[in-house]
């Protein structure tokens, strides 16, 4: 990647193109405002002198501990106009679990919201390293907007290189241990353009945005992208069915994006209703990606005439493969095929630990980890070095992703890397299991995961979320998977849970679920 810096590569300097060839398009609504470019523009401008003020520099970190608010793209987009990266944290964590974060980051100036503040003061509390300041956002009154108001404005984006990092991820932690995912400002530039050549973006697209901007669906896949194309996006701070489809109506909505469990909520909400409830004709599809959606999903909204693409990607990569609306149906249950701007390999996990020239490509049909490399991959992890090493080889960034390829170059998901467990010498792809599971009638939700097992090495034992007033037993569950799976694959054990450990983008904590493995019938 070149190195020169320029304040075009600065991604701060979308905002202002916009804000001077469309000053009063509407860029930015919330519960509490609604900003037209020129008046966001002015918002960032100033934000970046307070954050400058507040002795914020070039490469230096600030965190955003609060819900989908018009402060949290402010400060991303003022942090990147200095050179600084924002670090979005997951609002749900304890503050045990941000004190970590805050050690391992030292962020300068922490802005929140009062919903957080009292996890945040826990957080310092425990914490080695304590921010500078701690600033809390919200309505009119807020400390944020006075400090807002008496700030100088920030000239003009600072000049960057495409590789300086503007934000630090932290990933979901589906293994249990988060690491800061380094994003340069190449890859948030790239990752705007797939989105907007998938989802055939302009500048008139309105886009909702429920998932949380903490989260890179809500942030890389979702905001950016948006705002890059001069598009209005429209948050929501709380997961709401009747919220979403009320919203869609009267923003005229042409797509939001949600995770499969929050599309079965939806669903739920839609048939409460007679048809025309709510006013839906402004959406041209649904957009759903962090976990595989089940195929009876895309059929069930197919029937309501809403298309539900899929889409797949990462912290570390955002978009990755995306499936038109033409084949959401006629693919359902594939991710699609791989973005414009990355190159895409499905290769033989035998042969990872070598160099990357000796890596053998796999057949149709047969699974291998996903490897990509391109601008919109990070940089590493923050202060992760063998992490780091394990995970880019090279010009190749390692997914740690299962997948299978089919002839027209459809990818389908088989699961994590780690998720793959051998029974009796074969291997056994959990994501395929639960595709054929998730179709059983008295099943809402399930995870598979594989547990010892003194005859076989490892089993499946399938942890189960039941549909409403449904009943199901272990017997039960084997006598009708023996019809659509081979023995090896069919869970020798079933566990009934209220509901399954998810990250914010939906993604199953199976390394929660195989702490408490043995209870199941």
């Amino acid at each position: 990647m070149a190195s020169e810096r320029t304040s075009e590569a600065n991604l701060a300097a979308w905002i202002d193109r916009h804000a001077e060839e469309r000053p009063d398009a509407e860029a930015l609504i919330d519960a509490d405002r609604r900003l037209r470019y020129r008046e966001l523009a002015s918002r960032i401008a100033r934000c970046a002198g307070l954050l400058e003020a507040e002795g914020v520099q070039r490469g230096d970190r600030v965190a955003l501990l609060l819900g989908n608010h018009a402060p949290y793209l402010e400060t991303v987009f003022a942090a990147a106009r200095l050179g600084a990266m924002a670090v979005p944290v997951n609002v749900r964590w304890s503050a045990r679990e941000i004190a970590i974060l805050l050690d391992d980051c030292t962020p300068r100036l922490v802005v929140h919201d009062a919903e957080h503040a009292s996890a945040l003061a826990a957080a310092c509390e425990a914490a080695a390293h304590t921010p500078a300041r701690c600033l809390e956002a919200g309505p009119d009154d807020a400390p944020y907007e006075a400090a807002l108001a008496e700030a100088r404005p920030h000239a003009a984006p600072v000049p960057v290189s495409p590789d300086d990092p503007m934000i630090l991820m932290y990933t979901s932690g589906t293994t249990g241990a988060p690491k800061g995912a380094l994003l340069p400002h190449r890859k948030g530039l790239y990752n705007a353009l797939n989105a907007e050549r998938f989802f055939e973006m302009t500048r008139d697209d309105r886009v909702l945005v429920v998932v949380p901007l903490f989260h890179s669906f809500g942030l890389a896949i979702l905001s950016l992208p948006t705002l890059h194309a001069g598009g209005t996006v429209v948050l929501q701070s709380r997961f709401e069915p009747d919220a979403v489809w009320q919203a869609v109506g009267a923003e005229k909505i042409a797509f939001f994006g949600a995770v499969p469990t929050m599309f079965r909520r939806l669903h739920d909400e839609l048939t409460a209703h007679e048809p025309g409830h709510y006013r839906l004709d402004s959406l041209r599809f649904l957009f759903t990606a962090g976990a595989a959606v089940p195929v009876e999903l895309i059929h069930a909204y197919e029937r309501r005439g809403l298309v539900l693409k899929q889409g797949f990607g990462q912290t570390e990569t955002s978009i990755l493969t995306c499936l038109d609306a033409a084949d959401a149906v006629r693919k359902a249950g594939s991710v699609g095929r791989p973005v414009h701007h990355a190159e895409l390999r499905v290769v033989a996990r035998d042969g990872l630990q070598g160099e990357p020239d000796h890596w053998r490509d796999v057949a149709v049909g047969e699974p291998g980890e996903i490897v990509v490399r391109g601008p919109i991959t990070m940089l590493g992890y923050w202060q992760r070095p063998a992490e780091t090493a394990e995970t880019l080889r090279g010009e190749w960034l390692r997914t740690g992703d299962l997948a299978t390829r089919d002839d027209e170059g459809f990818l389908t998901l088989v699961g994590r890397a780690r998720d793959l467990y051998i029974s009796g010498g074969e291997n056994v792809y959990p994501a395929e299991v639960e595709a054929v599971l998730e179709t059983h009638p008295a099943i809402r939700e399930v995870a598979v995961i594989g547990v010892p097992d003194e005859n076989w090495g490892e089993v499946g034992q399938a942890c189960v979320v039941l549909e409403p007033g449904a009943e199901l037993d272990s017997d039960a569950l084997q006598a009708w998977a023996r019809e659509r799976l081979a023995s090896f694959k069919i869970p020798k054990s079933l566990r009934i849970v209220a509901a399954l450990p998810r990250t914010a983008s939906g993604k199953v904590k199976k390394w929660k679920l195989l702490e408490s493995a043995g209870r199941a019938t």
